[in-house]
């Protein structure tokens, strides 16, 4: 089942809080999570940058929104504790808090004020009513951080598109040098002249490249690289197969600009040579994570406030 929103979490923060104790933030999140009966995957889950758990951030951006209208406070660093504000609110016994709720407190009106300024900057590119309606749906389940990295992988998914059509249009030479620069960024072999040489000729079913395992070159990877519109089918890796065997290889890497065919795929792993597959969609988020065919446009610094920095203030 889905993650409970941040703002579903909200009533059930200022429960815990209720009995006028000081919580520690941790217990909180695991009192709520058992609470919501989530499973091990789901407590497993992270925001999509990777950075932290899904659950505790939102658990998180609650605890944010009902300390920016006043209903909770943080006593010490880590902790939460209610308010008379908070105690006010559940007596009315509301069946559920939401941002709505909220803005009867003019400080949480004046946060999602700064709020909204900033959201309105960022879509203010928006080209129709339906992209800026998707935006503001989304920040009602969503946190800043989730609305953030969404935004982010939507950018690299159309990059990524992009970068593997442009990858289709070149020549075959050029796709096997992409190749080989590819695996030198990615750290194999060594400098760029003395890691890959050209063997074979593209099509014929040989071997492309060989490039280094290592900078000392302990072992070799073979490398075969097609620009292919179908599916690659079992065949194909067969051929490659054979090819390695010939070479008294043991190591190879079939990189192509489409898919693999299951079958295919069960081949590479049931054969005793080791054939790494790796499709048109791995290939361009690969060169995008390495900076292959691709340059830096802006980076964005996301950065919180340093408690321990404040922890020796004495008022």
């Amino acid at each position: 089942m889905p993650i409970t929103d941040y703002q579903t979490l909200m009533l059930p923060v200022l429960r815990v809080a209720a009995d006028g104790q000081d919580h520690r933030f941790r217990d909180l999140v695991e009192e709520l999570a058992t609470e919501f009966q989530l499973t091990d995957d789901e407590r497993n889950t992270l925001l999509p940058s990777g950075s932290a758990p899904l659950f505790d951030n939102r658990v998180g951006w609650a605890r944010t929104y009902l300390k920016q209208a006043g209903v909770i406070a943080s006593p010490k660093r880590g902790y939460v504790t209610i308010t008379e504000r908070g105690k006010k609110l559940l007596a009315e016994k509301p069946t559920k808090i939401s941002n709505t709720t909220l803005k009867q407190f003019p400080e949480f009106v004046e946060f999602m004020l700064r709020k909204s300024d900033q959201a309105q900057t960022d879509t203010s590119s928006a080209s129709s009513p339906s992209v800026s309606s998707s935006v503001e749906a989304d920040s009602n389940i969503s946190t800043p951080e989730e609305l953030l990295a969404q935004a982010y992988q939507r950018l690299r998914s159309n990059l990524e598109k992009e970068l593997l059509d442009q990858v289709k249009l070149s020549t075959p030479g050029f796709f096997e040098r992409l190749v080989i620069d590819l695996l030198v960024a990615m750290g194999y072999g060594g400098s760029r002249q003395d890691a890959g040489r050209a063997i074979g000729r593209s099509g014929d079913g040989g071997i492309d490249g060989i490039i280094k395992e290592d900078k000392l070159g302990l072992d070799l990877i073979f490398v075969q690289a097609k620009r292919w519109e179908g599916t690659v089918g079992r065949p194909e890796i067969q051929k490659f197969a054979g090819a390695l065997q010939g070479q008294r290889a043991n190591k190879g890497v079939f990189i192509t600009t489409s898919d693999f065919s299951k079958e295919a795929q069960e081949y590479a792993s049931i054969i005793s040579s080791k054939i790494i597959l790796v499709s048109g969609g791995q290939l361009a988020r690969l060169m995008v994570d390495h900076n292959v065919g691709v340059s830096p446009v802006s980076s964005y610094e996301l950065k919180k406030v340093d408690s321990d920095y404040f922890e020796g203030d004495v008022a």
